[in-house]
């Protein structure tokens, strides 16, 4: 999954970009211009739009400047009053978004990904996670939110997995799969395959009637709105989430009577037949459940049989 490109403060835009670079600050000046509150906002927007461009590791730099991550902490909190009632604008949500870039860059890092969780700094971004509004500047809070938990479960990490199944991401990230963009549901069912091809995750989502049900229902909501509006990029994400789960026997059994009928009958071959990986991923889902269904159980070895259906 690529960086998700956030959007950042609006202003006229340079003919010359070249000679624009030539008149950004240096990166190291500009971590310390995040401590002024007065020059804040204009460098949450210069390090966000140029962060790719600077050769050193911003992520490093960012963690390891004094009083720059409480800075950026406060700029999350202090959107947090206006995310209910719906009152926060696009430039207050663009704000935010640039410093939650920053954040991604600092979750992205190998040296700083395991000191970012330790922090417990992913739970300020799970607020965003929870609004239900549907306008453009909390679709963006989302998105980007988003962004930094996809970049930290972008590595195949157990203690990453394991973090984050201590708090409330899989509640929130069913949520977004539910209510967000295209876009939003596309990288929340991807952090959802990641956690649950871990072990622990699937563990976690098998433990319980509730916790399979409602992964599968969620599932199954967005397959039933693809009919009318594919994204074959969320089709592939999604059916990967159901080949997993059949590596669990219950949740194979219980799939038998849960996958949607559009995965059995074709609705979405022409797109299969553009993604060869994918249309195999389908392929030995259905003979996992077929392999249950014929009592033969499914053909990996997955945690025990602890959902009791």
């Amino acid at each position: 999954m690529a960086n998700l490109p956030p959007p950042h403060s609006g202003g006229p835009s340079s003919g010359a970009p070249a000679a624009e670079d030539e008149n950004i600050p240096t990166a190291e000046q500009l971590v310390l211009d995040l401590c002024n509150p007065e020059l804040r906002e204009q460098t949450l927007s210069l390090l966000s739009k140029h962060r790719d461009k600077f050769q050193q590791d911003i992520g490093l730099l960012l963690w390891h400047s004094f009083g720059t991550m409480a800075a950026l902490l406060l700029e999350i909190m202090n959107i947090y009053p206006w995310l209910s009632p719906a009152t926060l604008s696009q430039a207050q949500s663009n704000r935010v978004c640039n410093a939650l870039a920053l954040l991604q860059c600092v979750a992205s890092h190998p040296d700083t990904r395991m000191p970012f969780i330790k922090a417990g700094i992913p739970v300020y971004l799970y607020p965003f996670l929870n609004t239900t509004y549907k306008t453009r500047q909390y679709e963006f809070l989302r998105l980007t939110s988003l962004g930094v938990i996809g970049a930290l479960v972008k590595v195949d990490d157990q203690d990453v997995i394991a973090y984050l199944l201590s708090t409330e991401i899989i509640p929130l990230c069913l949520r977004t799969m539910e209510l967000g963009s295209d876009i939003s549901k596309t990288v929340a069912t991807f952090i959802v395959e990641k956690i649950i091809l871990d072990d622990a995750g699937l563990k976690y989502i098998c433990t319980t009637c509730e916790r399979f049900f409602a992964l599968s229902n969620v599932l199954a909501q967005m397959l039933e709105a693809l009919v009318e509006q594919p994204s074959p990029r969320l089709l592939k994400h999604i059916i990967r989430c159901y080949l997993r789960l059949t590596d669990n026997p219950s949740a194979c059994h219980a799939l038998r009577t849960q996958l949607p009928s559009v995965l059995r009958d074709g609705t979405f071959n022409y797109f299969l037949e553009k993604d060869p990986p994918t249309r195999l991923w389908l392929h030995q889902m259905l003979h996992n459940i077929a392999m249950a269904n014929s009592g033969g159980g499914g053909p990996h070895t997955g945690p025990s049989r602890v959902m009791g259906m």
